[in-house]
């Protein structure tokens, strides 16, 4: 299980090459508050002074510090990481037993370990700057040595409550968040440090700890600076986890003081005063605790945690994989043959675009309507809707027909309803269908254009690659539609006006309401002379029938009719006179000029009984004839739609783009692709490869049966 860490390591380094934090790898977190000892605990571990060290805030930026343990007869063997049979690492050509490495020096070593101090003094200004701000950006240190572990630390910034000189003045929120970004990775374990000489009870590392882990699974508290602690009093209570206990353990450890680290105190001796202290103040405790004991313990701790996570990590590596994969094919592959690309892309998007009308697609869309669905929505539902809402005799008075009837008759009297009234009426109320037509036919443009976006993003994502190729393909498709749009509206409008041309009269469901109707109305006749009473002769109540059953008496022969006519206005029933709702004009004075034309326009009058059964007759007429029309309508506009527009397209779509847009002129423009677009496919097949390589450490782990 010892090589366990060094696959973690490994894993870390893969995905250091991308730059890219997606997996999230175990390893230690440091927390604890300022001067608490953090720093001093990881030199500690590492043997060595690497760590900038000073008064206030100092680790400005996370450090993550791995620990790789190499043999001592290996130590001068290679600067380059090769595989081995012995322990998968072999070093040559530097001069020391103990080095570091930076990830952002690239392959530069470090045998001299201040020098390492000072250049994580410098990468923490070069992000930081120099105001005591902090930064999340990591710093990558490496150190392999025979005398550490195979650990893997991040040290951060130490939890502050007031900013000091010109720090933020959220600066305890943003350490705050920086520390969540890490405890919050549920493979990490998190190393709570808390100075002996300060109250465990009020310990900031414990209680941020507790925040991400309630139960202590993953968290071990170190109790630093055991000899600073009053006189007369011990960390014993603390120590045995009597006052606060830590499922993982609680370890004391032994500091350098600041004096110590001014006089170039070494690691190695302040281990070794370590060691006597534990001896002589906690000697039944000296055994498990100390910074040898800590270091074993984080050791086997890191390893049970890694073989707990490398399931989990084996899956999500696998699954990022996928991804990347499928991301990288979206991308496509660098153009070499242009030509050959352009009509590939040309005849893929016609076929999508005429496979989305005909909804054989395979991108369907499952959130709304789209394409062919919509088009057959727009012209069953809407359209027919539309056409259906239509009253035949909307916007049509009862005035407005006596008007057109008695314009029809001229001068003379008529005996008969005038056909001419009907055509004038039934063509003011067809000519109401041609908005709705032109409006479906608006519609189904609408969608068409809906369908080129629809493509784009669904159907042909290699467009997005070439964003002047799929603007030119858009302009073209958007021209065409544009030229069909009035050839289909000119053809709507001609049906309407089809309609308009020829009023037939003849036709077989028109003549069949005309007889119904003829019928109805013989009958309602019939109805009255049976209710007349008895006194009255048929003859004359059929007379009177025909000339609005209101004839005075009658005589003189064949001028008694009009004679009967000019008695019925002077002499007739109060309720006849009543009809009239204005006043006759006055006798014209003797020697004043007559105005025929002065007469008062009727406000509103009761029709008479011939006037109300000539409107009823006309409406029903033209509520019949509007019916055969308006079905015709409804019929033939989506037809005439889908052949002038909808299937236009369809059919010459692809000639259309072929011949607008492949010419060997444009193929270099066309083919251009975005300014980031090379930059994306080039980090999706590094992370690819990255993802890959991780899979196979994980897959060797299985092999070695080290899992």
């Amino acid at each position: 299980m010892e090589a366990l860490i060094p696959v973690i390591n490994k894993l870390q380094d893969v995905f250091n090459t991308v730059g890219a934090d997606i997996i999230q790898l175990p390893q230690i977190v440091v927390v604890g508050t300022q001067s608490s000892g953090k720093s001093s605990v990881l030199e500690s571990l590492v043997g060595r002074d690497i760590l900038p060290r000073g008064t206030g805030i100092v680790t400005r930026r996370p450090l993550i510090l791995q620990l790789v343990h190499i043999d001592s007869e290996d130590c001068r063997k290679t600067s380059e990481e090769n595989e081995s049979k012995k322990n998968g690492r072999l070093y040559r050509g530097i001069d020391g037993e103990e080095w570091g490495k930076f990830l952002h020096t690239k392959s530069k070593i470090y045998t001299d370990f201040e020098e390492i101090r000072q250049e994580v003094e410098a990468e923490t200004e070069r992000i930081s700057g120099n105001n005591k701000g902090i930064s999340d950006e990591p710093i990558h240190l490496k150190i392999f040595s025979p005398h550490v572990v195979n650990l893997t630390l991040v040290d951060l910034p130490g939890i502050t409550k007031v900013p000091v000189g010109d720090q933020p003045k959220d600066i305890e929120l943003q350490i705050k968040d920086l520390i969540f970004k890490y405890i919050s990775n549920p493979n990490s374990i998190i190393l709570a440090v808390t100075a002996a000489n300060t109250d465990m009870a009020t310990s900031e590392a414990l209680k941020v700890a507790r925040e991400f882990d309630p139960d202590g699974r993953r968290t071990l508290a170190v109790v630093t600076k055991l000899d600073l602690m009053d006189a007369g009093t011990d960390a014993m209570d603390v120590l045995m986890g009597r006052v606060i206990p830590v499922k993982l353990g609680i370890i004391g450890v032994v500091n350098r003081s600041q004096l110590d680290i001014n006089q170039k105190k070494l690691v190695a001796d302040a281990a070794r005063d370590e060691y006597a202290f534990l001896q002589k103040k906690y000697p039944s405790l000296a055994n498990r605790n100390g910074t040898k004991h800590l270091a074993r313990t984080l050791n086997r701790l890191l390893m049970h945690h890694i073989r707990d996570c490398l399931p989990e990590l084996k899956t999500r590596i696998n699954v990022l994989a996928s991804q990347y994969q499928s991301l990288l094919n979206g991308y496509g592959e660098p153009v070499d043959d242009k030509s050959s690309t352009l009509l590939q892309l040309i005849t893929k998007f016609a076929a999508e675009y005429c496979h989305t009308i005909e909804g054989t697609a395979k991108y369907i869309e499952t959130t709304e309507l789209c394409g062919g669905a919509r088009i057959c929505y727009i012209f069953h539902e809407t359209f027919g809707r539309t056409l259906e809402s239509v009253d035949p005799l909307g916007g049509l008075t009862t005035i407005d027909v006596l008007t057109a009837i008695r314009n029809a008759t001229g001068p003379r009297p008529a005996l008969f309803v005038p056909e001419v009234s009907f055509e004038l009426l039934v063509k003011r109320q067809v000519k109401r269908l041609e908005d709705p037509s032109l409006r479906c036919v608006e519609l189904v443009h609408e969608e068409m254009q809906r369908i080129i976006q629809h493509c784009s993003n669904y159907s042909t994502q290699e467009l997005l690659r070439f964003p002047k190729l799929h603007d030119a393909i858009v302009e073209v498709v958007t021209s065409l539609l544009r030229k069909r749009l009035p050839v289909t509206n000119e053809m709507v409008h001609n049906l309407v006006a089809i309609e308009l041309a020829y009023i037939n009269t003849k036709h077989p469901d028109f003549a069949d309401a005309c007889g119904l109707m003829n019928n109805n109305i013989e009958e309602q006749r019939r109805n009255r002379m049976r209710d007349l009473p008895s006194a009255v002769p048929r003859d004359k109540a059929a007379a009177g029938g025909s000339q609005s059953g209101n004839v005075g008496e009658q005589t003189d022969g064949g001028t008694g009719n009009w004679r009967g006519m000019l008695k019925k206005g002077e002499d007739g029933p109060a309720g006849d006179r009543a009809m009239l709702q204005h006043p006759l004009p006055a006798s014209p004075q003797r020697g004043h000029a007559v105005n025929l034309l002065d007469v008062p326009v009727p406000v509103s009058r009761r029709l008479s009984a011939r006037e109300q059964r000539d409107c009823e007759v006309i409406e029903r007429l033209i509520k019949s004839y509007f019916l055969i029309v308006r079905k015709n309508i409804q019929d033939s506009v989506p037809k005439a739609v889908m052949h002038f527009l909808v299937n236009h397209v369809k059919d010459c779509l692809q000639s259309e783009l072929v011949g607008q847009l492949y010419k060997a002129g444009l193929l270099d423009d066309l083919l251009t692709e975005s300014e980031d677009m090379a930059q994306r496919r080039m980090e999706a097949a590094d992370m690819l490869k990255a993802l890959q390589k991780a899979s196979q450490v994980i897959a060797e782990i299985r092999e070695t049966h080290l899992w």
